[in-house]
C-alpha cells in the first residue's frame, strides 16, 4: 500500500503504536468479549493511559494534543482487530466530547473535558428516540424551563455509553410548538453514575465524584446486538431530570444545527471504522487463502480468489482516500459535509461487501467463531445504519450537489 500525502512521520508513529496495542491487547480478548457482550474496562483504562480517549484535544484540557488525522488512524487501526474498541473511542470522542469542545462555554470545557479527555469517565450523545431516528427533528423528549433549571422528560434509545458513561449530551425540545419541526431543540449536559460502578472503582477508571450527578437520569435496557457486542448500547431514561441552566450546551433552541455538525464529524469517524474493518477482513482473507489448500494448491492461487481479493483491495484504497480527504478538510477548518457523507456511505457499504467476501473466501470455516471474519461481518452491518443510514447519506450528498436548484 502506497502512502497518502496527508501523513507525516508522526502519523506513522501513531499508527505503529496503535497497531501494537491492537495486536497485543485487543486481539487476544476480542472473541471472548464479543461472545459475552462484555465491555472491555481493562483495555479502556489502557487506552486512556495511552491518550486514545482524548487524542485530538489540547494538552491543556487533558488531551493528547494530536491532530484529527491521528485520531482517525487510532479508530482505523483498532477496527482492523475489533470494531467495538474502535467504536468506544469514536463515540466517546466525537459524540460525547466534541459537542462540549465546540459549543460549550469555557466553564463547561474546564469542568468536563479533562475528565473525558483523560478517560477518567466516558461520554456519550443521546439523540435517537423511539420515534426519532433518521428524523431527528421529531424529538419528543421535553425540557420545561423553571426558575434556574430545566426539567427533562423522555427516553432515548440505541445510545452508546448510556450505561457505562457518566457525562452525556442529550437533546430535548424546549419549544413545544416551533414554527418548523427542526427548531426549538436544545442540547444539555447531564451526568449519572456508571452502571459498572464496582468495576470502575476497582480499576480506578470510569467514575468520578468530582461532578454532581443529575437527578432523574438513569440507564435503561441494554441492547443484545448483532454486532459491536463489546460496546455498551442502552436506553437512556429521563424522568423529571433536573438540569441546571448552566448545563445548557450552546444556545437555547439551536440544538438541531449543532448536532448536525456533530454528526458530520462523526460520519468521518464511522468511515474510518468501516475502513478498518474492511482492511482487517482483507488481511484475514490473505492469510487464510495463502495457507488453506484445495486440490493440492493454496486457495490463493485460483483466479476466482484473485478477483475477490483484488476487488476488496481496490475498494479499500478508494475508501482510504475518501475518509482521509474528509478528515484533512475537517482538520483545516474547511467545509466537509458532502465529503464526510461520501466517505461514510462508501466505506460502510464497502465494509459490508468486504466482510461478506471474506466469509465466502473462508468457506465453511468463515461461518464459525474459530475465525474473526464472522464477527467482522456482524460488526459491518451497523456501519450502514449508525450516524445516519446509507439512505440519509445519499440525501445529504444530493442536497449538497443540488443546492439552491431544488429550493
Amino acid at each position: 500500500m502506497k502512502d497518502l500525502p496527508y501523513f507525516t512521520d508522526e502519523h506513522h508513529r501513531v499508527r505503529e503504536m496503535v497497531r501494537d496495542f491492537a495486536e497485543n491487547e485487543v486481539r487476544p480478548v476480542a472473541r471472548e468479549l464479543d461472545a459475552e457482550s462484555r465491555f472491555p474496562w481493562e483495555n479502556i483504562k489502557k487506552m486512556g493511559e495511552l491518550g486514545f480517549l482524548g487524542a485530538p484535544w489540547s494538552e491543556e484540557l487533558g488531551g493528547a494534543g494530536l491532530d484529527y488525522l491521528s485520531y482517525l488512524i487510532i479508530i482505523e487501526e483498532l477496527a482492523k482487530v475489533d470494531a467495538s474498541h474502535a467504536l468506544t473511542v469514536s463515540a466517546h470522542t466525537t459524540l460525547g466530547t466534541s459537542p462540549i469542545i465546540n459549543f460549550g462555554t469555557d466553564a463547561q470545557r474546564q469542568k468536563y473535558v479533562p475528565l473525558l479527555a483523560t478517560g477518567q469517565v466516558l461520554g456519550g450523545f443521546a439523540l435517537t428516540e423511539p420515534g426519532a431516528g433518521s428524523d431527528a427533528g421529531g424529538t419528543r423528549t421535553m425540557a420545561v424551563e423553571k426558575s434556574d433549571h430545566y426539567v427533562l422528560n423522555g427516553s432515548k434509545i440505541f445510545i452508546t455509553h448510556a450505561g457505562v458513561g457518566e457525562i452525556l449530551v442529550v437533546t430535548a425540545r424546549t419549544d413545544p410548538k416551533p414554527k418548523k419541526r427542526n427548531h426549538g431543540i436544545t442540547s444539555f449536559i447531564v451526568c449519572k453514575d456508571t452502571v459498572d460502578l464496582d468495576r470502575a472503582l476497582d480499576l480506578g477508571i470510569g467514575h468520578t465524584d468530582e461532578i454532581e450527578k443529575t437527578p432523574g437520569v438513569r440507564a435503561g435496557k441494554k441492547e443484545d446486538k448483532l454486532g459491536w457486542r463489546a460496546s455498551d448500547t442502552r436506553e437512556l431514561i429521563l424522568e423529571d431530570a433536573v438540569v441546571p441552566k448552566e448545563n445548557v450546551l450552546g444556545e437555547v433552541g439551536h440544538g438541531f444545527g449543532n448536532f448536525l455538525k456533530t454528526l458530520d464529524s462523526g460520519r468521518i469517524g464511522i468511515g474510518a471504522l468501516s475502513l478498518g474493518i474492511a482492511e482487517g477482513a482483507l488481511n484475514e482473507s490473505l492469510r487464510y487463502t495463502s495457507e488453506r489448500k484445495q486440490f493440492g494448491k493454496p486457495v490463493a492461487s485460483f483466479q476466482g480468489v484473485h478477483f475477490q481479493l483484488s476487488d476488496m483491495a481496490t475498494e479499500i484504497e478508494a475508501a482510504r482516500h475518501l475518509v482521509y480527504h474528509a478528515g484533512w478538510l475537517h482538520q483545516r477548518g474547511e467545509p466537509y459535509k458532502q465529503e464526510a457523507a461520501m466517505a461514510k456511505l462508501f466505506a460502510s457499504e464497502l465494509c459490508m461487501r468486504a466482510t461478506t467476501k471474506a466469509v465466502q473466501l473462508h468457506g465453511g470455516y468463515g461461518y464459525t467463531t474459530d475465525y474473526p471474519v464472522e464477527r467482522m461481518m456482524r460488526d459491518a452491518k451497523v456501519c450502514e445504519i449508525g450516524e445516519g443510514t446509507s439512505e440519509i447519506q445519499r440525501i445529504v450528498i444530493a442536497r449538497q450537489l443540488l443546492g439552491e436548484l431544488v429550493n
